[in-house]
This record gives C-alpha cells, structure tokens and sequence, in this order.
C-alpha cells in the first residue's frame, strides 16, 4: 500500500513560479543559488526544473521560533536583551507593524530594482534599532562547533551569511531606512562535551558582530537579468556538486540506451 505521507519529488515547476511569471520573484536564496551555481539557477528559474530538496533543519528552525519568542518580549517591552546587554550593542528589538510579514520567507522585505525590473525579496530573522533611529540586520543561527563562535571565518556557508545579512540591510534601505553597517549573527552552538544527552543539549548562545557590504548586489543583479534573458545555458558553478553528477549521470544512460538501441 502506498505511503499517502509521501511527497514524490515533482522535478517541473507551474510556469506561474518560473521567471517571468506572475509568482515568481527574486529571494534572497536564489541570489545565492545563482552565486553558487548559474547553470542550475537557469535550470530551476528559467527552465522550471527544480534540483532536488532535502529534509528541513528541524533543530535549527526550533532554535529560531524560540529564539523569536524571547526577543519578542523585549519588542514589546522596548527593553534591552541581555544578550545585547552582555555584548554592550545599545539597541532593542525594532517594533514595526510590517515586522511579521517582513519574516515570512514567502513575503519578506521586497524592492523591485528599477535597473533590471527584478522584484527582490528577504525574510528577515530580527532588526534591532539604535537610540538614533538606525536599523541592525540581525539573523539566528544554531549549530554544534567546538570552542566558542565570536567570528566568522572565510567558509562558503560564512561567506554566504554575510552576503545574507547584506541583501537584508539593502532591502531595508532601499524601503527608506538607516541601516548599520555592523550587523550580528544570534548564534546558538550546542555542546557535545557532556556525559549524556538526559534530553537536554546545551548551547553557549554568542553574538558576532558581520560587516555588512552591498556593493556587489546591483552587479549581481545586472548578472542574474543577462542569465535568464540569455537562450545559452550559462557556466557551471565552481563547487557545484550537481552539475557534474548530472553531466557523467547522463553520459552513461545516453550510452546504455545507444547500445540497447543498436541491440534492437
């Protein structure tokens, strides 16, 4: 009998989400996809074939929801959070009527580009403001490392979350606000030095401070319009894993059915 749970991977997309459709925007995910991989990115936007997902960070998204609960009693409060306290950021949490939609990942902050008419979107974790009305990008992150996490280091997942806190503070400035050039990073890493589990993991939750830099978004925008408007498939990412999968994967089926077909 067949499992009704599970969700078969459909590999085609409704015209409607690719570019150029009526659903279809610019995240900040994809952003990302297109720094990482522009043959995959054309192939999933513009042809509508999606790569393959894989099973949500459960753990991660727990940490976020509660990490979002206990800065919203300081929001509504206006008080400062000790963790700011501790690490003497003069801020609290920003209270904005737009905030909730602005952390939905399928809304977010949106800017549409007037350069290149690309609708550009971000679901945010947390902003923070300054006694001057200035903004703070602020994103949860949850983890297990060894030792303490006060930096980031040069890592494609470090490098990525500064671009991500970057596009965040463009959309916000972009939407008329004054945004810090120091964001942070909530990070929460879970110890493994203890004896036993017991139904407890404990986490050493440090701020570290992301230099934001939004030079590099109007170029790369300009470079994902040229891809999806281009009919010629565009490079092959660097460290992309799947394209060379896809690539020897087909050499091998397209010589079986070679040989069946001069067999028949």
């Amino acid at each position: 009998m067949a499992d009704s749970t599970f969700k078969k991977y459909n590999p085609n997309r409704a015209a409607d989400w690719n570019y150029g459709g009526a659903k279809w925007k610019l995240s900040r995910s994809k952003i990302d996809f297109f720094i990482e991989c522009p043959r995959c990115f054309y192939l999933d936007n513009k042809l509508g074939t999606k790569r393959p997902g894989f099973p949500s960070f459960n753990l991660n998204i727990a940490v976020d929801e509660l990490f979002k609960k206990e800065f919203d009693v300081h929001r509504t409060a206006s008080s400062v959070h000790p963790l700011c306290a501790k690490y003497q950021v003069d801020a609290v949490p920003f209270a904005h009527s737009d905030l909730d939609a602005w952390r939905d990942p399928f809304v977010g902050i949106m800017h549409r580009d007037p350069a290149t008419d690309l609708l550009v979107s971000g679901g945010v974790d947390d902003i923070w403001q300054k006694p001057d009305g200035s903004l703070i990008i602020v994103d949860y992150k949850a983890t297990s490392k060894a030792g303490s996490i006060v930096e980031l280091g040069d890592s494609p997942w470090e490098l990525q979350y500064t671009r991500q806190l970057g596009i965040y503070r463009w959309l916000l400035e972009m939407n008329g606000f004054t945004v810090d050039e120091l964001g942070y990073l909530v990070y929460a890493n879970a110890s493994k030095d203890v004896d036993a589990f017991d139904d407890v993991l404990t986490f050493e939750t440090t701020l570290v401070p992301v230099t934001t830099d939004t030079t590099w978004i109007l170029t790369t925008l300009a470079d994902i319009k040229a891809t999806l408007e281009s009919p010629a498939l565009p490079a092959i990412g660097p460290h992309c894993e799947y394209c060379p999968y896809r690539e020897a994967a087909g050499k091998k089926l397209q010589a079986i059915h070679k040989a069946q077909h001069v067999k028949a």
